[in-house]
Formats: structure tokens, C-alpha cells, sequence
């Protein structure tokens, strides 16, 4: 049987201080007043219903809670809200350009096979996301060092490295296209 410790009265009455806190969500500004306790991850998915952001470990190992902090990969669950005030943070819920329409690291997940449970793809594709905007075509070392962290237990991986690989051509493939049609506008 678990034995279950009481609260202590000292914790149990214990109120923190409430902070204003500002940063650009998803491309929208938001504020609040947060404890400064506040996880980043608690402060995404609770006060924003955004639960694409997964809890895995709540230690910073797993990486299913992955979001870009300017444009750079971050693991909520290790980062206090208050830490990245006036930042500009993207969740999965930003990436699909359309209802109808998913982003190309989406995409090539989806045709490479590189998500099964879907637990993990989430911070997966996040930090796919940042790797890409700083290295458009990464060779499978560097797709290993930035997806060191973000752990899938389902795929082996063989499939995740092709969906980088995948979503690097599509979004060449992309700019290329947006490029040719500008030159001809």
C-alpha cells in the first residue's frame, strides 16, 4: 500500500505571489497573472487548452513537450513561465497553415511513417522545425544531435531521420515554388 505523506500546514497555506506575464503565443499576444512556480508546459496546456504541447517525463528527458522559444527548440517542462517573458513561443497547434493544409514537417511524417503512438511527434516535429530553419539540409549526424533528447518508443527512429530528410525537400520544394512564382510576378 502507498503511504501518503500529509501536506505540510506550512505548505499546505503557502500562496505565491501572482507575476504579470506577457509573451506572443502562437502569434497572438497573451497575458496573465501567473504564480511564479508556473511551468511553461502547465501554463500552455492549462491556462491555453494548447495539448498538442504532450507531458511526458516532467525531468526535460523525453522532449514531447518540445515548443519553439524564437524560433529556437525549448523543453517546456523545464523552463519556468516567468523565464521567457516577452518571448515569442510556437506550439504544434502553430504549424498547419490551414484546416485543410498541413506544414511540410507534418506532412513528411505522415508519408515517412515517422509517428505511431503520435505521443512524442508533437516535440519531434518541433524540433525538426527549428533544425530546419537553421540547417536546410542536414545530413542524418546533425538530424541525431538535434533530435537528441526527444525520445520515441515506437519507431526506432529509422523512420523519424526520413522524415527530416523528407521535410527538408518538401520545404525546398516549397521555397522553390514561391521563389519561381515571384520571379514571374
Amino acid at each position: 500500500m502507498l503511504a501518503v505523506r500529509p501536506a505540510s500546514p506550512a505548505n499546505s497555506t503557502t500562496r505565491h505571489p501572482m507575476n504579470a506575464f506577457r509573451i506572443q503565443l502562437n502569434g497572438q499576444p497573451v497575458s496573465a497573472e501567473i504564480a511564479p512556480t508556473t511551468l511553461l508546459v502547465d501554463f500552455i496546456r492549462t491556462r491555453h487548452r494548447l495539448t498538442g504541447t504532450h507531458v511526458g517525463c516532467d525531468t526535460a528527458q523525453c522532449g514531447a513537450c518540445t515548443v519553439l522559444v524564437d524560433g529556437e527548440p525549448l523543453k517546456s517542462c523545464s523552463v519556468l513561465a516567468l523565464q521567457i517573458q516577452g518571448r515569442d513561443v510556437k506550439t504544434i497547434e502553430s504549424l498547419a497553415p490551414s484546416e485543410s493544409e498541413l506544414h511540410p514537417v507534418q506532412q513528411a511524417f505522415i508519408e515517412c511513417h515517422g509517428l505511431q503512438c503520435g505521443f512524442c511527434t508533437p516535440g519531434m516535429v518541433m524540433a525538426t522545425v527549428g533544425l530546419l530553419a537553421h540547417n536546410p539540409d542536414p545530413d542524418d549526424r546533425a538530424i541525431a544531435d538535434a533530435l537528441d533528447g526527444n525520445l520515441c518508443r515506437c519507431t526506432g527512429y529509422v523512420n523519424i531521420i526520413a522524415s527530416v530528410h523528407r521535410a527538408a525537400q518538401l520545404i525546398a520544394e516549397q521555397s522553390g515554388r514561391a521563389r519561381s512564382n515571384g520571379a514571374a510576378a
